[in-house]
């Protein structure tokens, strides 16, 4: 197929706050091959995309002009080389940027059918954080039934999703969130144990509880130390975010004594292939727990693709529970 296709994407020209966002349009490639082309129904809206449009987070090379990293639509068209799709077929996919937009470019690997039981528009809240939380917490992490689990920012989008898988695994779950509304949210959700940061001592809360198997931090900063000291022998402690800051001072003699792992990864800037091999995981592990119900993206709100803006105006407010969704 060699049409060209003409798509609105949001890009942050100059760095700055929520007003940087700019709806472009520009004309998309066909499909190269290995690719499909996504009629976009709705795209995730992440914390990365946030620290992109700052200026702090590179696309890598070669990814697709624009914001937005995981989406979900109908097949538009399917590149050379690729087997396993229909167009018109409903899917969701993991992308390396171009998710706001009208029309995404994927790499075949790591689109993914919608799972039964999830509409097309849900299905956007899914990619970006399944993706992270089983890569995270269960290949790196290696969370195994009847271990303790702690999520600090339970109520995120990433969080929520956390909390249900691990849940579904049949472990003890544990989550911190910041207001009684988002703890409550957390305790829907599955979490065994949840502490408000701002009035709880979670950490002595934690303790308290048996302590902690493995940890999924997003905020760094002076929680390194906090999660080194509340986590088990042999424990492991994932890190994937920086919210408090990635410079910190720790005593690594517990770590040493208890013989636990300190951790972490990015997702973005993984090969194509690396990403295929998780979707794949995904796929066979991630996906029965969602057509039975037991993981489901918890949706804050959704904005129009023009309205990007509001979308990220709510995302740096640090209100919402669960994904914000860009509708086109």
């Amino acid at each position: 197929m060699n049409e060209a296709f003409t798509t609105r994407i949001v890009t942050a020209p100059q760095p700055g706050g929520p007003e940087a966002l700019r709806v472009e349009e520009i004309t998309l490639a066909p499909p190269a091959r290995g690719e499909i082309l996504i009629r976009v129904a709705a795209a995730g809206v992440n914390r990365p995309d946030v620290i992109e449009r700052m200026g702090f987070y590179p696309p890598p090379p070669g990814a697709p002009k624009g914001l937005g990293l995981e989406v979900s639509g109908t097949v538009l068209a399917i590149g050379e080389g690729v087997s396993g799709f229909d167009t018109g077929q409903s899917v969701c996919a993991l992308v390396a940027g171009g998710g706001y937009a009208d029309i995404a470019r994927a790499p075949a690997g790591s689109v993914l059918p919608v799972p039964e039981g999830v509409d097309l528009i849900t299905a956007a809240g899914l990619p970006e954080t399944v993706f992270t939380v089983w890569t995270n917490v269960f290949e790196a992490g290696a969370l195994k039934p009847g271990e303790r689990f702690l999520v600090h920012g339970g109520s995120s989008g990433i969080g929520t999703t956390a909390i249900q898988m691990a849940k579904a695994h049949g472990a003890v779950v544990m989550a911190t969130a910041g207001t009684p509304d988002k703890c409550a949210a957390c305790r829907r959700l599955g979490a065994d144990h949840v502490f408000n940061y701002r009035e709880d001592d979670w950490v002595e809360g934690v303790k308290a509880s048996g302590g902690a198997d493995v940890i999924l931090d997003m905020v760094g900063g002076d929680y390194v130390a906090k999660n080194l000291a509340v986590l088990n022998r042999f424990g492991r402690l994932v890190q994937i975010a920086f919210l408090k800051g990635s410079r910190v001072e720790v005593d690594l003699m517990g770590l040493m004594l208890k013989r636990q792992t300190l951790t972490g990864s990015t997702l973005r800037a993984r090969s194509d292939d690396e990403k295929a091999a998780l979707a794949q995981a995904v796929r066979a592990h991630v996906w029965p727990w969602v057509e039975a119900g037991k993981v489901r993206p918890l949706i804050d709100s959704t904005f129009a693709l023009a309205d990007a803006v509001k979308a990220h105006e709510r995302m740096d407010s640090m209100a919402h529970a669960g994904k914000i969704l860009l509708v086109p």
